[in-house]
C-alpha cells in the first residue's frame, strides 16, 4: 500500500510505515491510545496483539514494556516511542525527545520514614537509598555533592525501610497514599515527569514526513484542550477594552447585535486566564458570557 504526505514542499509516495512503541499495559498505555484516537487515527487492539497497525495512517503499534522502548527506539526497531519521561531520562539512550503529551504527570521524589527528622539533603549522607532509578538518584545526589550509597531494587521499594533494607527510598510519587500506608513520608521532589514522544535520531525522509504530520494532529489537539471558546454580548463602547482582554488567537471576532448598541464577540482564551479576566469582563459590561470546549485548534 503507498501513502502520500508532503515533506519540505516536496510531494513523496512512500511505501512505509511509522513504528510505534508503547507501553502495552496500565494507564500510560490506555492513554497512548487514547491520544492517538483523539487524532483521528483509528488502532484496534482487543485481543491483546503486541503488533497491530493503524487502518486509516501509516502507522505500526508494538506494545513493549516501557523500560525497553528507548532502547528499541535508539535501535530503530521503533521509530518513535510514547512513554513516561522518567524511563527516558533513566535508560539514557541516544535518542531525542520530540513532543512532551501532558498526561501520565507524576514525580520522583525521595521518601524517608514518617519519624525520622529531616534536615535537608545532607540526611542522606552515607546513607543506603533504595530505588528503581539509580542513574536519576545517582545524577541528583552527585549534584548535591552527597555520597550515598544506592540500592538498586525492581520493585516493592516502599518496604525497603521497613525490612532494613534501606534508610529511605527514591521512587514515583503520584498521590503519595502508598507512601503513607508503609509509613513513610515525602521530602524532597527529584523529578517531575509526563507522558513524552521519543524519536530515532535518524529516522529516513519519508518517516520524518509522516512524524511531521502525526506531530501536527498532536499539536492541534493539545491546543484544542488548553483553550476554551468564548462568546459574549458586550456594548460596542467597551469592545477595544473587551478585545485587550481576549484577542483570541489573532484578532477577536465581532458580530453586530440587531437594533442595538451592542455587538457579539467570539474569541479563544486559555483556560487557565479565564477566571483571572472574568471580573474585568463583567467590569466592561460583558453579558450572557458562554465558554465551550474545543476539540482540535488549528495554530
Amino acid at each position: 500500500m503507498f501513502y502520500t504526505c508532503f515533506y519540505s514542499d516536496t510531494l513523496l509516495i512512500i511505501k512505509m510505515k511509522l513504528k510505534v512503541a508503547i507501553q502495552k499495559k496500565g494507564r500510560l498505555s490506555e492513554k497512548s491510545l487514547e491520544l492517538l484516537m483523539e487524532c483521528g487515527i483509528k488502532v484496534s487492539n482487543g485481543d491483546r496483539k503486541l503488533k497491530t497497525e493503524a487502518k486509516n495512517f501509516p502507522m505500526e503499534i508494538l506494545f513493549l514494556r516501557d523500560d525497553d522502548i528507548p532502547q528499541y527506539v535508539e535501535q530503530g526497531v521503533a521509530d518513535i516511542g510514547i512513554l513516561g519521561e522518567n524511563e527516558v531520562l533513566e535508560r539514557d539512550k541516544d535518542v531525542v525527545t520530540v513532543e512532551k503529551l501532558g498526561f501520565g504527570n507524576c514525580r520522583l521524589s525521595l521518601a524517608i520514614p514518617k519519624d525520622d527528622v529531616y534536615t535537608g539533603v545532607s540526611f542522606f549522607e552515607g546513607k543506603k537509598v533504595a530505588t528503581s532509578y539509580p542513574k536519576i538518584l545517582q545524577n541528583f545526589f552527585k549534584e548535591k555533592n552527597i555520597n550515598a550509597d544506592i540500592e538498586e531494587i525492581g520493585g516493592s521499594v516502599e518496604i525497603a525501610t521497613s525490612i532494613g533494607l534501606a534508610e529511605g527510598i527514591f521512587d514515583i510519587v503520584s498521590t503519595g497514599s502508598t507512601l503513607i500506608m508503609n509509613g513513610l513520608k515525602e521530602i524532597e521532589t527529584v523529578l517531575k515527569s509526563e507522558a513524552v514522544m521519543i524519536s530515532n535520531k535518524n529516522l529516513s525522509e519519508g518517516k520524518a514526513a509522516i512524524l511531521d504530520k502525526l506531530l501536527f494532529r498532536i499539536k492541534a489537539y493539545k491546543s484544542g484542550t488548553k483553550s476554551k471558546y468564548i462568546v459574549l454580548n458586550a456594548p460596542n463602547e467597551s469592545l477595544e477594552k473587551i478585545c485587550t482582554l481576549i484577542p483570541g488567537m489573532r484578532f477577536p471576532t465581532i458580530l453586530p447585535l440587531s437594533g442595538s448598541d451592542w455587538s457579539s464577540v467570539h474569541s479563544v482564551v486559555e483556560e487557565d486566564d479565564f477566571w483571572n479576566i472574568i471580573d474585568a469582563l463583567k467590569g466592561y459590561g460583558a453579558e450572557g458570557i458562554l465558554v465551550m470546549p474545543i476539540e482540535k485548534m488549528i495554530l
